[in-house]
Order: structure tokens, then C-alpha cells, then sequence
């Protein structure tokens, strides 16, 4: 077992990791495994209740973790070169990030403008402007890895969730892109796809959807960090393009 923690954990030690969407869901559960491993994290979101929240937690589970962030908003041009200032300044700069932060938004008939226009710039401006930040950090030592947390829904499709689908299914095509761009720098990306997840994106009420996850018809947000872990702890040799993940009895 210690050669196992050794080995996922050697491209984590000392690292500094920037989680966009970190407080809640499956960027909370990342932040939970990479801490655990001796990564050095910031992590954010919009809601600063749930900020304070998820660093109570994470410090009570490792005290002696080293833990930054604040609460911020990825569609705000000043909220990002507030985060990235403390990355600098914290951290050192950046090693990893993982580009999570992301809103839900339903067909294009049921939303105003302001409402698509919100969905769009958090869930595809907000992952250019980290990734651009990012590899404009990572570049400089020719290496870094890029994580972008993209959906099942650029698969299936649905005709309920137009906005989120047109989101999502850019974010597929802009890590297929940003992989060719990066990669002669020394810069891995990866696109990690989850199915249906537990969290508060879901319409379903929390008892459901924990009956879902017995049922196997739901992933729960650990499941999406151990994935980003596995991608993470390749050797430099060997990326992870893309990574599905689904529950076992969820059809798409």
C-alpha cells in the first residue's frame, strides 16, 4: 500500500494545483484527494458560504495541509486575476489545474440571454482563461498537466439541456486543440467526461440520487477525483487524452 500512495502520489508532492468550482461536488472531492496527497491547492467558488465550508472540512481532515483560495466568480475578469494573483503569490505559480468550475442551463427556449450568456462564459470563458493563465506559467519550466472536466452530455446529447450540451460539447473540442497546441511545450491535457453525478447541478432531490448511486444508475464525485488522480499519475510519457466515465447502468 505504500508503494501505491508512493507512486500516485509523485506527480502531486508539493505541486501547486489551482481547482476552478473547488468548494462543492466533484471539484471538493479532487481537492480532498490531491491535499491528501501533499498537493499544494487553491481552490474557489462563487458561493462563500460554501467556500468557508469546504476549507473547514479539508482542514479538519488534514491540518497541516497547505490550502489557499478564496470565494470568486470565473466570469468576473477581476475575480480571475484575483485568483491567479494568489496563485503567483501563494503558490508559486501554477503545476496543475483543474478547469471544473461549471453552471447547469436547460433548453435554449426556457432561458433569457443573460441567463445562456452566464452559462457560456462560466462554463467555456472561464476554462480558456485558466488554461491560457496556466500555460502561460507552465510553459516557462516546459511542463504542467491540464484537466478539463467536460460531461457525458457532449455524448448523449439531450434535448432538455441545449445550452449545457453546446457548452460542454466545446470544451471536448477546445482539449482536443489545446492538447495540440501544449503538448511540444512539455504540457499534458486531459478531458475527463462524467456521467450522471451526484451533486447539486442535479435536479434530483440528494435522497434520490443516493438511491441512484445504489442503484449504479449514479457516479458519486470521489469516483470522478480517483479518475483525475489516475490521469495525473502517469508517467511524462504517457498521457491521458480522454477519460468516460459513467455509472454501469447509465445508457448514452
Amino acid at each position: 500500500m505504500e508503494k501505491l500512495t508512493n507512486y500516485f502520489g509523485q506527480n502531486i508532492r508539493d505541486k501547486k494545483i489551482v481547482i476552478t468550482g473547488g468548494t462543492t461536488g466533484i471539484g471538493k472531492a479532487i481537492a480532498d484527494v490531491l491535499v491528501s496527497l501533499g498537493g499544494r491547492v487553491l481552490i474557489f467558488g462563487r458561493d462563500k458560504e460554501d467556500f468557508d465550508k469546504a476549507v473547514a472540512d479539508i482542514k479538519k481532515q488534514f491540518p497541516d495541509s497547505e490550502l489557499y483560495g478564496t470565494p470568486a466568480d470565473v466570469t468576473k475578469k477581476e475575480d480571475i486575476d484575483k485568483i491567479l494573483s494568489i496563485a503567483d503569490t501563494k503558490l508559486g505559480g501554477i503545476d496543475i489545474l483543474i478547469n471544473n468550475a461549471a453552471v447547469a442551463a436547460p433548453g435554449l427556449t426556457e432561458e433569457t440571454y443573460e441567463d445562456y450568456k452566464y452559462a457560456i462564459d462560466t462554463n467555456i470563458t472561464g476554462y480558456l482563461a485558466f488554461a491560457q493563465a496556466a500555460a502561460a506559467r507552465m510553459k516557462k519550466h516546459k511542463s504542467g498537466h491540464i484537466i478539463n472536466i467536460g460531461s457525458m452530455s457532449a455524448e448523449s446529447r439531450t434535448a432538455e439541456s441545449t445550452i449545457y450540451v453546446a457548452t460542454k460539447t466545446a470544451i471536448r473540442g477546445f482539449s482536443t486543440s489545446l492538447r495540440k497546441e501544449l503538448n511540444p511545450l512539455g504540457i499534458k491535457v486531459s478531458l475527463i467526461e462524467p456521467g450522471a453525478v451526484t451533486s447539486d447541478m442535479q435536479t434530483d432531490p440528494k435522497k434520490v440520487q443516493h438511491e441512484k448511486v445504489e442503484k449504479l444508475e449514479m457516479l458519486e464525485a470521489y469516483d470522478i477525483a480517483m479518475s483525475t488522480l489516475f490521469c495525473l499519475s502517469q508517467p511524462k510519457r504517457c498521457d491521458i487524452v480522454t477519460m468516460q466515465i459513467r455509472p454501469h447502468l447509465q445508457i448514452i
